[in-house]
């Protein structure tokens, strides 16, 4: 049987309490509950979780098939270019269809990649090629693991806000590498892309690493910050467009101070419910403000991907139990040239800047909140996760006028509507840019190939298609069948 509950925190904490609510309150016995769907509402004094449960379910019918593993190692070959959830995700459909993925990453495998950011604290330097962007997983393997979507594809099983956490997901793309290599596929990491090979407006394969890899068709998914890519394709004609993004500023508050704010109570969020999230929006001088990528219990992160760059990002342990909560905070922007290339360029421009203002390290700029919004220069800063180091600055004169006066006015917004938010003991560290490509390159709505060159997929964040990990997955997945139906049907 099904049931649709509302729970307190107490209740709702684990199957034994579900069960105990069931049977006093409702008269039903059961030996098991399962989890259909789960959310927290914290709109009142009284926090509420929402459940909807099944009572004795029938396993099999809520087991999720395994992968069905085939070798594809002779089949017709397709090439992924990046080893992000698009890429990922469009090898696992590939070999399901029969066709052979090769796929090739300019970073290092999640391992390796993950000394590489270990040292941009102690050396106050990027590496270019291994950072948190390029390498196994793209920039979501080290920004959280959160699955939300508005996509209607059924990918999430039972949180509203799943998360899996950045301690969790490296050994989960480690399988995802391993099951395509054991199908009969090719993952090659330190392998960064240099052209197409193209042969009257065919796309017969790419030229990576000095080598040649000859390929039926090609999924290029290099993620949002493969700024080089974008280049040689606008060099070579190949048509791109502008896209609009959103840039603003990491804001960090105590992770116990955004609980009691949330959970409308001075005792923070207490043993029963887990760290809290907010989600931010509004419209000031007609674009819209809001938060991006909260991570409750989490840190501020290094993102910058080359040189004279700061650029700041979040992440959260599976367990969300650190001191801060942090969250970005972005306004839209929007493209005012015909240069494709225009937004690219807005974001070098803004993290060149903030790295001058950053003492030309990784050290990032920095103020207090209502010194931000007040026009005061910070005297000190509060302690922070952001591991390279906070310089104080003042964020409200040298960053465009556009992000920081909205900025500045969302805050007011936001600190009259829930008390407390608007505080000095919460810090504005620049700056956030990365929200999403500042591309697109243009494909057909209907076959997914690009618009002029056969065998060419567009997909995924980095083509301007997706925001965020499931939409990354799900355009991947996409963008393998057109590919597959592609070569069945056309080749």
């Amino acid at each position: 049987m099904e049931y649709t509950l509302k729970l307190t925190p107490e209740q709702a904490y684990n199957e034994q309490s579900i069960r105990r609510y069931l049977q006093e309150e409702k008269g039903v016995r059961c030996t098991s509950v399962w989890v259909r769907r789960r959310s927290i509402d914290a709109r009142q004094r009284q926090v509420w979780i929402n459940l909807t449960v099944e009572t004795d379910p029938d396993e099999s019918v809520f087991r999720v098939e395994d992968f069905r593993e085939k070798d594809v190692s002779g089949e017709k070959t397709v090439v992924i270019v990046g080893a992000g959830p698009a890429g990922l995700f469009a090898a696992l459909r590939l070999i399901e269809r029969g066709i052979r993925p090769v796929v090739v990453e300019r970073g290092k495998d999640v391992h390796e990649r993950k000394k590489d950011i270990a040292r941009i604290r102690p050396e106050q330097r990027v590496d270019p090629e291994s950072n948190y962007s390029f390498g196994e997983g793209g920039a979501g393997a080290y920004s959280d693991g959160k699955l939300y979507t508005r996509s209607k594809k059924p990918a999430i099983l039972s949180d509203a806000h799943p998360h899996i956490g950045t301690d969790r997901l490296p050994r989960v793309i480690e399988n995802i590498r391993e099951r395509i290599r054991r199908c009969g596929g090719e993952v090659h990491f330190q392998t960064k892309a240099e052209r197409l090979i193209i042969r009257d407006n065919l796309v017969e394969g790419i030229v990576a690493g000095g080598c040649e890899y000859k390929a039926e068709a090609v999924i290029l998914a290099t993620g949002h910050s493969a700024r080089d890519v974008y280049r040689y394709l606008h060099e070579s004609g190949i048509e791109i467009e502008a896209k609009g993004l959103a840039v603003g500023v990491r804001l960090e508050h105590p992770a116990s101070l955004i609980d009691s704010i949330m959970y409308h109570s001075r005792e923070g969020r207490g043993r029963w419910l887990p760290a809290a999230e907010y989600a931010m929006v509004d419209q000031v001088d007609g674009r819209g403000v809001y938060s991006f990528c909260m991570c409750p219990g989490g840190f501020v992160v290094p993102a910058a991907t080359g040189p004279e760059q700061i650029v700041v990002n979040g992440m959260s342990p599976s367990g969300r139990n650190g001191r801060w909560s942090n969250s970005g905070m972005v306004v839209e922007v929007t493209p005012t040239a015909d240069d494709p290339l225009c937004m690219m360029r807005y974001q070098e421009e803004l993290e060149r800047l903030c790295w001058l203002q950053g003492n030309q390290k990784q050290t990032a700029p920095a103020q207090r909140m209502a010194d931000f919004v007040n026009g005061r220069l910070s005297a000190d800063l509060n302690e922070s996760s952001y591991a390279p180091g906070l310089v104080a600055s003042p964020l409200y004169f040298w960053m465009p006028k556009e992000i920081s006066e909205r900025l500045r006015e969302a805050f007011r917004l936001w600190g009259r509507r829930y008390r407390g938010f608007l505080t000095n003991e919460a810090t504005v560290i620049g700056v956030e840019t990365r929200t999403s490509a500042p591309v697109r390159i243009l494909r057909d709505r209907e076959t997914l190939q690009h618009v002029r060159l056969a065998g060419l997929y567009p997909a995924g964040e980095g083509a301007g298609y997706a925001g965020g990990i499931v939409s990354a997955a799900v355009d991947g997945q996409r963008c393998a069948d057109a590919a597959a139906e592609y070569l069945n049907n056309e080749r």
